[in-house]
């Protein structure tokens, strides 16, 4: 069973998502912000859950959803450790194995493009259906099934560093054409050359090809020397990419915007696409008080519990543990929450999750608001949280059992 693989318009850029068949333990590699409806609908559609959101690298042409992704389906960040994406807790070395179910990727650390660009390998065993699956932690990559089920396949996932007749450029973020040569030759055109290999872009509609089939006919690689590739890449003199300015910071911080430098003007809301706009816990603390609005957490029961809570606010669950799962209840239990037709000002831990829940309380008549920042803010430099923004940050009223 191949990958499922998705495509931005836009960059040109393909998201892949793999699973495991029986858990349905899932992983997604280099989302984009502008598709996350997309993924989340896929996620939900193949009926998965989501344990990993992991980059190849910082792009330099879109921003990552990487964090949303995160907040919403409670995934774990990963991202390779020389690209400087200090918001994801696991920080990728060569080697390293990241494991959903019984399936399990390798990381190959591949220099060039990037300094700290990498690759996954995924190479997927075919098992007995009636198999009870184990703990992800006591498979071995690689492990046998008996040898009349075995149907390997091998896949890699290759970034921007080995693309379908072409790689990635190297003259910016510490690239260098020699190292990518090395990358590519040393370590891709190793693999057995039946590896499927799914590239990071592709601006020729084509989906996919194999190991073998690029040593053959790359023209960057085919029949050429280190030396010939270097100056080859160096002749190349691209354009600057339209958006490394403001992607490369932002996906460094796992796709989340920089946090809030100031209220919105006079203490009013800014303005939002799909519900009535968002608002700074200062403010939303003023509305509470006076009884303008009704303040409703939409966090896990979970995190209100372990976390801290808000006195006074309503406990109306977006998602829920296990597998943050949707609410069945949620439509019933925020518009009750929003009695004599009050404003509800929704929030959760660092205001991904309001707005999907902000987005449904308008589809169902009210008069909805998120909270900029949530109750513990977006995680900092070292993916800590409570240190730049959110209610907790600010000083507002909050409790802990």
């Amino acid at each position: 069973m191949n990958p499922t693989q998705l495509f931005d318009p836009t960059s040109h850029s393909y998201t892949y998502i793999l699973f495991d068949e029986v858990s349905r333990d899932a992983l997604i590699i280099d989302p984009v912000t502008e598709q996350l409806e997309r993924d989340l609908d896929a996620l939900r559609r193949l009926n998965l859950k989501l344990k990993w959101a992991v980059e190849t690298h910082a792009h330099a042409d879109h921003i990552t959803s990487a964090a949303q992704l995160a907040e919403m389906t409670g995934a774990q960040l990963a991202a390779p450790v020389g690209c400087g994406v200090g918001t994801a807790a696991v920080q990728l070395k060569h080697g390293d194995v990241l494991r959903f179910g019984r399936e399990a990727v390798r990381v190959l650390h591949t220099p060039g493009h990037t300094q700290g660009s990498v690759c996954f390998y995924w190479e997927r065993k075919w098992h007995d259906p009636e198999e009870v699956p184990t703990e992800a932690s006591n498979v071995p990559l690689g492990h046998e099934m008996r040898p009349d089920l075995r149907q390997d396949e091998r896949h890699v996932f290759t970034g921007d560093t080995l693309l379908i007749g072409g790689c990635g450029r190297t003259d910016f973020q510490s690239g260098s054409a020699a190292q990518l040569y090395d990358s590519i030759t040393g370590q891709l055109f190793t693999l057995p050359d039946d590896t499927i290999v799914w590239p990071g872009h592709d601006y020729h509609e084509r989906t996919q090809s194999t190991i073998g089939l690029e040593k053959a006919t790359n023209p960057r690689l085919a029949d050429k020397s280190r030396d010939e590739f270097v100056a080859l890449m160096d002749a190349l003199d691209l354009p600057k990419p339209r958006r490394i300015d403001e992607a490369v910071p932002a996906n460094q911080r796992s796709g989340r915007n920089a946090p809030q430098a100031s209220s919105p003007a006079r203490g009013e809301p800014a303005l939002a696409d799909g519900y009535a706009g968002d608002i700074t816990p200062e403010t939303a603390r003023q509305w509470m008080d006076s009884g303008r609005a009704v303040l409703v957490d939409v966090r896990t029961d979970a995190e209100r519990e372990w976390v801290g809570f808000v006195p006074g606010a309503a406990a109306v669950a977006w998602k829920q543990w296990p597998g943050m799962a949707l609410n069945p209840d949620f439509d019933v239990q925020v518009q009750a929450a929003a009695e004599e037709g009050l404003t509800v000002m929704l929030l959760c831990r660092s205001g991904v999750r309001s707005i999907a829940a902000a987005k449904r309380a308008t589809e169902l008549g009210l008069t909805a608001y998120n909270v900029l920042g949530g109750f513990e803010g977006d995680p900092d430099a070292n993916a800590q949280r409570g240190h730049q923004n959110g209610w907790r940050h600010a000083g507002l009223p909050w409790r802990q059992n």
